[in-house]
């Protein structure tokens, strides 16, 4: 039972959080390129809610008409 769990933290350890690992090291060596990967992760973010409002206002506009409210 004791593998098991070693073999999760393996898992999650080596394999999966290697993203965040990487990006504790550029935050300790270059400030600069910590900030422009912060500021990419912005910008997709504003541009996935700019895209997100889009369809849900045309959306909103589409389901008025088959929608019939007194």
């Amino acid at each position: 039972m004791k593998d098991f769990f070693y073999g999760i933290q393996d898992l999650f350890v080596d394999h999966l959080f290697w993203p965040f690992d990487f990006l504790r090291k550029i935050a300790l060596d270059s400030w600069w390129l910590s900030n422009i990967v912060s500021w990419i992760l912005f910008i997709t973010g504003i541009i996935a809610f700019v895209y997100w409002m889009k369809k849900l206002k045309d959306f909103n506009e589409d389901t008025t008409e088959t929608y019939h409210v007194e």
